[in-house]
């Protein structure tokens, strides 16, 4: 091969790199001026990102369930399955008088010994607390569909609404909650 063939190796990525930045160049300068638009037309207020949101926390022994045969309560053997919640998050908005948040969960669902498969309902509560006082209290049922594996399951509530709170003593919960402990048989 001679000298004059390298060189039209050597113009074919060159020409390829300019085109490709050049592409880049004119798409940054579009979104740039959509950015601008954006901008212009939805400012983010400074006090709206200083604003308080409280925080979203799992309380203790809330994020395990284990759900068992009628009366194999605590027999490995007669687990269904098994849900835990392993992440919490939480946005908030306001108005003159209200904050509302959308408190979200995730978690995984295994199936146990007993488990057959199928859609189980898994009992999830949100509390919010302003110091000792309950401002919200509210359970929520969440479906999984229970497989061989590990299954991902995601919640959300988007419409967990309290007066705007005059202090930021205000604390979010979310976990599984069965209901008060059963009475020995």
């Amino acid at each position: 091969m001679s000298f004059k063939n390298w060189r039209y190796f050597t113009l074919f990525p060159a020409i390829g790199f300019m085109l490709f930045v050049a592409g880049c160049q004119s798409h940054d300068k579009k979104a740039a001026e959509q950015g601008e638009a954006i901008k212009a037309n939805d400012q983010v207020l400074e006090s709206e990102l200083r604003a308080f949101c409280p925080r979203v926390t799992l309380r203790e022994g809330t994020a395990f369930l284990n759900n068992y045969e009628k009366g194999g309560d605590g027999d490995p053997a007669k687990l269904i399955y098994q849900a835990s919640i392993s992440d919490v998050t939480r946005s908030c908005s306001r108005n003159a008088s209200q904050l509302t948040m959308t408190i979200g969960a995730a978690g995984k669902v295994v199936s146990g010994p007993a488990g057959n498969g199928g859609t189980i309902t898994m009992p999830i509560r949100i509390v919010v607390l302003h110091g000792e006082d309950v401002l919200y209290s509210n359970l929520f049922k969440q479906q999984a569909t229970l497989g061989a594996q590990a299954t991902q399951w995601l919640f959300s509530q988007p419409n967990v609404t309290i007066p705007l709170p005059s202090d930021q003593n205000v604390q979010a919960f979310v976990g599984f909650d069965e209901g008060p402990p059963k009475k020995p048989e």
